[in-house]
């Protein structure tokens, strides 16, 4: 299958610059949506390959990649607004949509507030779906030191300092072309000659204070779900998956190979399985 290369795009808000990637070769809508501190690239492979089928768009979340980073609104009703703004500009009235990690909570939080946007639901490997408890705050500076996809941060006094980090990290375990292309994509020099994450301290401190306050799922969903659990991701328990058995009530679970970014370390089956569940559903 030959890959059809995606295209950079900028959409004006009124008070950021969304910048997605789009494939637009195929006609099903479909919106792919990037964990913390990630961007729209770590989807390039599953974009390529769904590509023919599918008019894809990837955007940078405000505060990620080459999206505006402003010093405040990182609110769930932000996001959803971005999103809602997209969709507009698109013309869309409803599409399916992937999201991974802390994206798919605020996946989950859009698809109550308007279940008729929504074809379908892809939760990949979901981060803190529940309300957490408040003292929990106090542990987030240590989260900040020993989260993997927080550790890439930074400062770095270099490009090849970050580099030698990111080889020790579980989404650049194989240092995969993909791997890499994803790594230099989601870092710069900053001005000061340092170098860091695109992703900005300002939205991980007031999106992690979101997580902690608003639960995800608090009311019955009939979207057709697919919940994709890495062999090696964060959700191995029954109670760990019990919330969205509860609340998603025309859900399937699938198990894939790799961990928290198995579209990363196992894209082959990662995108064999999107597309399976994509199908079932036409």
């Amino acid at each position: 299958m030959n890959a059809i290369a995606p295209i950079r795009q900028i959409l004006d808000l009124s008070d950021i610059q969304l910048s997605y990637l789009e494939w637009n070769s195929g006609k099903e809508p479909l919106i792919l949506l990037h964990g913390l501190a990630d961007c729209a690239l770590v989807w390039s492979s599953l974009g390529d390959y769904l590509a023919p089928n599918y008019h894809i768009i990837a955007p940078d979340l405000r505060g990620h990649g080459d999206s505006s980073k402003p010093e405040n609104n990182y609110l769930f009703s932000d996001f959803i607004a971005d999103l809602e703004a997209l969709m507009k500009h698109l013309g869309w009235s409803s599409t399916h949509v992937l999201a991974h990690s802390w994206s798919a909570k605020l996946l989950t939080i859009w698809a109550r507030q308007y279940p008729e946007r929504f074809q379908s639901l892809i939760l990949v490997d979901p981060f803190f779906i529940g309300k957490i408890p408040s003292w929990f705050k106090i542990t987030f500076p240590i989260l900040y030191r020993v989260l993997p996809f927080l550790k890439i941060m930074g400062p770095f006094s270099s490009y090849e300092e970050a580099e030698r980090l990111a080889h020790q990290l579980k989404q650049y375990r194989d240092w995969t072309p993909l791997q890499k292309q994803v790594f230099q994509a989601s870092i710069e020099q900053k001005s000061d000659g340092t170098w860091g994450s695109k992703f900005v301290v300002q939205a991980r401190d007031r999106i992690f204070e979101e997580v902690m306050q608003v639960a995800g799922l608090t009311q019955l969903i009939d979207i057709p779900t697919l919940f994709v659990k890495p062999q090696k991701g964060l959700n191995r328990t029954a109670w760990q998956l019990k919330p969205y058995k509860t609340y998603l009530k025309n859900l399937q679970i699938c198990e894939v190979p790799g961990n928290h970014w198995a579209f990363l370390v196992e894209p082959k089956i990662f995108n064999q399985t999107v597309e399976k569940f994509l199908k079932s559903i036409r």
